[in-house]
């Protein structure tokens, strides 16, 4: 491969990051001057749609080009900050150093450089490292930034200069387009199985698990059991208050829900006010606790304090489990639907388990 050997691997011991900087620009403009090498970044960087992948095929050649010690690439996530995406060499004590480097670049949309980071007043807190760091930018917006770091100060700022920095904007900017790509397919994807209202998963994504988790269970010989939750009282808020902070009791009760649930468990909103959750691996009294765990929080859960309204919801929560309530995907919802209601029949804010005169 032409880029195997690698610019910084052929560099002599140098005590800091801007010292091998200054060292590696002549061979790295030759480097990326070449044809194949572009290409070879190219087909690298568009060879998947995770975005996880895509980075780790920029930091795998950017790091045998640029001689620093630790790398980080994050994504810019509209509403909710920055999110890494790969990462080498970063030990947890300089990781938010790093990432401080990456909100101040993906603000400024400006490559970034310091010898000392922590005498720089744009990144508070940070250590004593030398940085280097570039945006990556994608169709007239930052999507993201590449920061690298060497754990030591340098005797002055690192430099780039500005052929060398050209040459390597030629890489970057393609694998910026690549990585904006592949995140824009995982967000369509996400979006495809994610009620828009809880940013739980939808009920469609939970026909699909529980067909998924059916045969699984079946073919391991394993119980599987589906939580039906209905909040009692729900319909009195969008009467009184209403749909504007029903949509918000909604919202944080999804919380609540997802919350009390174990990491193993998929949590759903069904529709309305109904809400369903899938225990893998999970027989009828494991499953039980759980909705017993949810119902108690929900009951103590105050709703809409924000609004200075605090309301007060319980939930009816029906339970069933297969192989003993019912034997393919339809009957077990079925199963959990009618124990649910069975609660409702009989006052409510409890739980009942299908088959059973509980």
């Amino acid at each position: 491969m032409a880029t195997s050997a690698g610019v910084s691997s052929q560099l002599p011991a140098s005590p800091d990051l801007a010292a091998r900087l200054r060292l590696c620009q002549v061979p790295l403009r030759r480097q990326l001057a070449r044809a194949d090498v572009l290409a070879e970044m190219l087909r690298a960087v568009n060879a998947s749609l995770d975005p996880g992948r895509v980075a780790e095929a920029m930091l795998s050649r950017l790091s045998s080009w640029v001689p620093a010690g630790a790398w980080l690439i994050v994504a810019a996530e509209e509403g909710s900050g920055l999110r890494p995406v790969a990462a080498r060499g970063l030990t947890a004590k300089v990781e938010p150093t790093a990432q401080g480097v990456a909100r101040l670049v993906v603000r400024s949309g400006s490559y970034f450089a310091s010898a000392d980071l922590s005498q720089d007043r744009n990144v508070p807190g940070a250590g004593p490292v030398a940085v280097i760091a570039f945006p990556l930018a994608c169709r007239g917006r930052t999507v993201g930034a590449l920061v690298a770091l060497d754990r030591r100060i340098s005797s002055e700022r690192p430099k780039l200069s500005s052929a060398a920095l050209a040459a390597l904007q030629c890489v970057i900017e393609p694998g910026a387009i690549a990585l904006d790509n592949a995140l824009r397919v995982q967000r369509a994807e996400a979006l495809s199985v994610t009620d828009d209202l809880t940013s739980l998963y939808n009920s469609r994504f939970l026909a699909q698990v529980l067909r998924r988790e059916t045969k699984r269970a079946s073919r391991n010989g394993r119980p599987l059991s589906l939580l039906f939750l209905d909040l009692d009282g729900f319909k009195t808020i969008n009467d009184t208050h209403g749909h504007l902070f029903g949509s918000r009791a909604l919202v944080e009760a999804a919380a609540v829900i997802r919350a009390s649930a174990r990491e193993t468990d998929m949590v759903a909103r069904y529709g309305g006010d109904e809400f369903a959750l899938v225990l893998p691996d999970t027989g009828t009294e494991g499953a039980t606790a759980v909705g017993e765990r949810v119902r108690e929080r929900i009951e103590a859960h105050s709703f809409l304090q924000g609004d200075n309204l605090q309301i007060r919801l319980t939930a009816s929560v029906g339970v069933a489990t297969l192989p003993d309530a019912a034997a393919t995907v339809e009957a077990l919802i079925q199963a959990a639907d009618m124990a649910m209601y069975r609660v409702k029949e009989r006052g409510k804010n409890g739980i009942h388990v299908a088959g059973s005169d509980i």
